[in-house]
C-alpha cells in the first residue's frame, strides 16, 4: 500500500489491489508516477455527479501510451479514510461542479 497526499494535503491510500485493478488497463501499466503527480498537481478537481463522497482529479499529459490525454483519478472520501477507486486516461473532463478546497466532504 502507498500513501499519497492530494492537492489539499489529505492522505490518500493506494492499495495493491486497486493498483492491480488499474494496471489491468494496458495503457495504465507503469503510470504510477503520473497517478501521484495528478493527485498532487491536478488541472481541475470535479465532484462526482453520482456519489457525493467521490472526487475526480484530472491532469492533462501530452505524452501517454495513448497519445495526449487527461489522467482521471477517482478518489472516495470517507470520514476517516480516503482511497483511490480507479484511474484511467480520457479525452475530456466530465461535466460537473468544480470542487473547492473549503467545500464540505464526507
Amino acid at each position: 500500500m502507498k500513501i499519497i497526499k492530494d492537492k489539499f494535503g489529505r492522505r490518500i491510500r493506494l492499495t495493491n489491489e486497486r493498483l492491480q485493478h488499474i494496471f489491468l488497463k494496458k495503457e495504465m501499466d507503469s503510470q504510477e508516477e503520473k497517478i501521484s503527480d495528478t493527485l498532487k498537481n491536478p488541472d481541475v478537481v470535479k465532484k462526482s455527479l453520482h456519489n457525493e463522497s467521490v472526487l475526480i482529479f484530472y491532469k492533462r499529459y501530452e505524452n501517454t501510451p495513448v497519445s495526449s490525454k487527461y489522467l482521471a483519478i477517482v478518489v472516495k472520501y470517507k470520514k476517516e479514510d480516503r482511497f483511490i477507486l480507479t484511474a484511467f486516461f480520457t479525452d475530456k473532463i466530465k461535466v460537473g461542479e468544480i470542487y473547492e478546497e473549503n467545500a464540505n466532504m464526507v
